[in-house]
């Protein structure tokens, strides 16, 4: 798990004006804290974190001192300007589990020899935090048209140690003959005539 060193917000300046100086506005909620944090992040650490990581992956925060463990509750961005608005973070408790996204990522799609749809790429789920995965590659090397991968017959899915917040049955992707997609507007045309 990787450590962030953050520090707590100083109220006086406000959000615009930390920006300009190189701050990113964040907070940190739940678990084993009572109250909120109101925090600051420098912004090349916060651009470091948002390229490596993602809305429920797990870390460490570097608060005075102190580490708290949390997970990436929410990243909002102004992509015009791009520009980093605020990170949420949510301390993780050991003994208490959390609601989480698992972030589908896919190997291979240029080897695909048919039409790769996509339906669902971030699985919810809840689990304690030793047990929270952030990312699981499916490898479509080799995979054949006609494939059809639902959240069943992916293996780290079907664990006791978390609580899927989908159907088993789910679509996750499927590989379609592309002739037939293309084939299909010509015989439209066809009809239409």
């Amino acid at each position: 798990m990787d450590v962030i060193k953050v520090s707590k917000r100083d109220f006086a300046v406000k959000a615009k004006q930390l920006r300009r100086d190189g701050k990113i506005p964040g907070s940190v909620f739940g678990g084993p804290l009572s109250d909120s944090i109101s925090l600051q992040i420098d912004e090349d650490i916060a651009r470091r974190l948002i390229r490596h990581k993602r809305e429920g992956s797990k870390l460490k925060l570097d608060l005075d001192g102190k580490l708290i463990p949390v997970q990436i509750k929410e990243i909002e961005l102004n992509t015009i300007k791009n520009e980093i608005l605020h990170i949420s973070f949510q301390a993780l408790k050991a003994d208490q589990k959390v609601k989480s996204v698992i972030h589908i990522i896919l190997k291979n799609t240029e080897k695909i020899t048919g039409l790769l749809e996509t339906m669902l790429l971030e699985i919810p789920y809840a689990a304690l935090p030793e047990n929270m995965i952030d990312t699981i590659t499916i490898d479509l090397d080799g995979i054949k048209v006609g494939t059809v991968i639902t959240v069943a017959d992916i293996p780290e899915l079907m664990s006791d140690k978390i609580d899927l917040q989908v159907d088993p049955n789910e679509i996750v992707l499927r590989v379609s003959d592309k002739r037939r997609s293309v084939e299909q507007p010509a015989e439209q045309a066809d009809e239409e005539e």
